[in-house]
């Protein structure tokens, strides 16, 4: 299961100070192919796809699915936030938990918009979802997202090893806000 039940899709736009999240358009399809093709992007997430491949196979609104928000700055897609359910082959302490995922495009980094964006998604899980922890996965070498998941109240459940390196999984209680 990857999808988060009952969830209308899509919600309102989240708007917080800076941002905005929404429903990718097919005027994000650059940004996502920018995304998936970054090597920077990609360091700890098992490294990029191929341009080429991602221009031929990427649809004209690249993931349009519950729980994919763009974030926008400025009319302009930075980013991406992934809410979604771990599936049941995930590990123990993440299955059938809601799952928290981002990327930014490196020019987005540093500027405190992927806490901004990740705080803004927790609570409207939390909004939707009362009572529901969220599980985060990252790589231990991936410092800023690290430091992220501590900003962002998730605690160690475990570390283990995969895809050749030490990865963390982390949780965070639900609590409405």
């Amino acid at each position: 299961m990857t999808d988060l039940g009952p969830v209308a899709w899509p919600p309102e736009p989240i708007r917080t100070e800076r941002l905005i999240l929404r429903e990718p358009k097919a005027r994000d399809r650059a940004a996502f192919i920018e995304l998936l093709a970054s090597p920077e992007v990609h360091t700890y997430l098992g490294g990029p796809r191929p341009r080429e491949e991602l221009e031929r196979q990427l649809p004209e609104v690249p993931e349009m699915w519950p729980g994919s928000f763009a974030v926008d700055l400025d009319g302009e897609m930075i980013g991406q936030i992934l809410l979604r359910r771990a599936p049941e082959h995930s590990r123990p302490a993440a299955a059938g938990k809601v799952d928290l995922g981002y990327m930014f495009l490196p020019k987005a980094w540093g500027l405190g918009y992927a806490a901004e964006a990740c705080t803004a998604a927790l609570h409207w899980i939390d909004s939707i979802l009362p009572g529901e922890p969220v599980v985060l996965h990252t790589q231990t070498a991936n410092a800023g997202s690290m430091r992220l998941a501590a900003k962002l109240g998730f605690k160690e459940v475990e570390r283990f090893h995969a895809w050749d390196a030490e990865q963390w999984l982390g949780m965070r209680s639900a609590h409405c806000s």
